[in-house]
Formats: C-alpha cells, sequence, structure tokens
C-alpha cells in the first residue's frame, strides 16, 4: 500500500449509500483523487483515482489509520441508532487524533439541543464534538429528504402524522450532494459555515400529498394525528422507544414550526435553483 504522503489528502464516508455515493461519484467526475472509507471494499464504487479503506465510525483504531495525512473529511451521518451519538464521538476523536484540518458533517436542519425532532439533538451533539475538537468544520444542515416523502405513504397512500398544517422544505438528496461538492472542491473558504440547505418553496404535510397525487398518479392522502395516535398506530412495529419518538417528533417538529423556512444556501452554493417536490418526481433517478 502506498504511504499516507502519496495517498489523496480528501477522504469520503458513505460512498456506498445514495447520498455519499452521489458525492464521490461527482468528485471523481471532476477529477478529485479521494479515499473512500467503507465497511467493506467489495461494495465500495469503483472510481478513477480512488482508494478503498476498511473502517467503521465505532472502530477508532481502524479509523485513525484511514485517515492519516487526510486533510478534508466528508462525514455522512451514520445509520440511525441508540448508539450513533458515540458512534459519531469516536469518529470525530480518530479524525482529530489523525491531523484531519476539516470535516464537512451532514447535519439536520434545525440541529439543537432542545430541538423537538430528537434526532436533531444527536446531530447538534456532533456538531458540538467537532467545534471542540479543534479542527475546522462545515456544516450542511438538511430538511426533511424529498426522496423520503414517497416512503411516508406506505402502501396504502397515506401519510399520517402529527404534522398537523405546519410547512417543511424539504430538499433533494441530488441537492444536497451539489452542495457538498462544491464545499469540498474549495473547503477553505467554507470554513466555519454552517448552511441550511431547503427545497425552493415550504409543504404542508396535506400539500405533499396533493403534489404525490399530481405527479405519481397515486392517490395519496395526509390523515392528522395526536401524538397518542401516533404513537398507538406504530406501536406493531414492536421498535425501540427511541425510535419512536424519532418517528412521531418528525412530525411534530414540522407541527412546531421548527422545520420551515426557505433557505438560499442551495443556490449560493451551487448557482442552481433547489429542485422542487413535483419537479424531483418527474426527474430520472441518479
Amino acid at each position: 500500500m502506498a504511504s499516507a504522503a502519496a495517498l489523496p489528502d480528501l477522504a469520503v464516508t458513505g460512498s456506498t449509500g445514495g447520498l455519499g455515493g452521489m458525492v464521490a461519484r461527482q468528485l471523481a467526475d471532476a477529477g478529485f483523487a479521494q479515499r473512500l472509507l467503507v465497511r467493506d471494499t467489495k461494495r465500495a464504487p469503483e472510481l478513477e483515482n480512488s482508494h478503498s479503506f476498511v473502517c467503521s465510525y465505532a472502530d477508532s483504531g481502524a479509523a485513525r489509520s484511514a485517515l492519516e495525512g487526510v486533510k478534508t473529511l466528508f462525514m455522512v451521518s451514520a445509520a440511525e441508532t441508540a448508539e450513533r451519538v458515540q458512534e459519531h464521538y469516536a469518529f470525530v476523536d480518530a479524525a482529530a487524533a489523525a491531523g484531519v484540518e476539516h470535516v464537512v458533517y451532514t447535519s439536520l436542519f434545525g440541529a439543537a439541543p432542545d430541538a423537538t425532532f430528537t434526532l436533531a439533538r444527536d446531530h447538534y451533539a456532533t456538531e458540538e464534538r467537532i467545534k471542540a475538537s479543534g479542527m475546522g468544520y462545515t456544516f450542511l444542515r438538511d430538511n426533511l429528504y424529498l426522496d423520503f416523502l414517497p416512503l411516508l405513504a406506505g402502501p396504502r397512500g397515506v401519510i399520517q402524522g402529527p404534522a398537523g398544517s405546519g410547512m417543511f422544505a424539504g430538499v433533494a438528496r441530488e441537492d444536497i450532494a451539489r452542495c457538498a461538492v462544491a464545499v469540498l472542491r474549495d473547503p477553505a473558504i467554507h470554513k466555519g459555515k454552517t448552511y441550511n440547505l431547503t427545497g425552493p418553496e415550504e409543504l404542508s404535510m396535506a400539500r405533499a400529498a396533493e403534489v404525490l397525487t399530481h405527479s405519481t398518479g397515486r392517490t395519496v392522502t395526509y390523515r392528522p394525528e395526536t401524538v397518542d395516535e401516533a404513537y398507538e398506530s406504530r406501536a406493531s412495529y414492536n421498535a425501540p422507544q427511541w425510535q419512536l419518538d424519532a418517528w412521531v417528533s418528525t412530525y411534530t417538529s414540522i407541527a412546531r414550526g421548527e422545520m420551515a423556512g426557505v433557505s438560499p444556501d442551495v443556490h449560493g452554493l451551487t448557482g442552481q435553483d433547489p429542485i422542487s417536490l413535483a419537479e424531483f418526481l418527474t426527474r430520472p433517478v441518479l
């Protein structure tokens, strides 16, 4: 294996997933060499000038070894688990110990210690750990993924939850990837910045259901629930309490206005207007 000094000084996590995969491919297409940090090298995308390293967020030793010589790290938030914050902490600490200079982290819109959406608190905690590490940082705070909305309707075509008439400004994963690449191309000018990544419009769940119906030909409706009803309707999944809380608070955060507000940051970073829900539903899958 080449020495750390001879390897790319840009590292990308999540390349076997949706968002990280988009970012890695766009960077490769733009001529950037990169280290792909993956759990299984057999699943790593085959990209020009890329080198795959096996590590996980929880394995500090392997992460530190994989990050030796890296200057800029794109850190996609880990899969949602009860241990995610601790895994993030371990990885951030390993990155700092390895000498990483700048972390670009995919966070969440409205991240705060007292956020209604429980997972937004996790993202805030990770942001604070990165800040305390002494590494430079850029935070990409993503609103609700437009890509996720069709899945909320389930097989019966019903979006149900305690979102009331609250609004959110959903963003396409494609736009988030373009923003990440823009930052990674010239990270120094984005050091210390937090960007709120939203779509071009505010949507209620009822309006989202209307757009889904019009654009897909499938009848989708929104059925408001109380918080108690939301927990009851999800009880059959036998999910752990932290996951139930996350599912329900996705909706209550919208009801309380914590996912509302359109940001200019996607256009500011990419020079392109963000994709609307109607446009997203007619675009080819990347």
